[in-house]
């Protein structure tokens, strides 16, 4: 059973820095690409980073690139999303996600609120 679970999000100022987490079972962690996505009140889901299998290739949506960082450790089973010099516009729940045979998989979300 594929599980993805998300933790590190919270309340942060404006400019403030934030690493967000996801564990995954349940699957081959080492052997499939992963991706970062938020959702804002009222608003779609939408991509944010991802990184292929073995990390070698990292992409970005544009409203993030050169403050946010994707990385895994395969050892670990874990996906990171470091999170520097955040907006209040960043405000979203996050969710990591893997897809398996056409099949998405998303964790339970983490919430990230940016505000003074």
């Amino acid at each position: 059973q594929v599980q993805l679970v998300e933790s590190g999000g919270g309340l942060v100022q404006p400019g403030g820095s934030l690493r967000l987490s996801c564990v995954a079972s349940g699957f081959t962690f080492s052997t499939y690409h992963m991706r970062w996505y938020r959702q804002a009140p009222g608003e779609e889901r939408e991509l944010v980073a991802s990184i292929t299998s073995a990390g070698g290739y990292r992409s970005y949506a544009d409203s993030v690139k050169g403050r946010f960082t994707i990385s895994r450790d395969n050892a670990k089973n874990t996906l990171y999303l470091q999170m520097n010099s955040l907006k209040p516009e960043d405000t979203a729940a996050y969710f990591c996600n893997v897809m398996i045979l056409r099949n998405n998989y998303w964790g339970q979300g983490t919430q990230v609120t940016v505000s003074s």
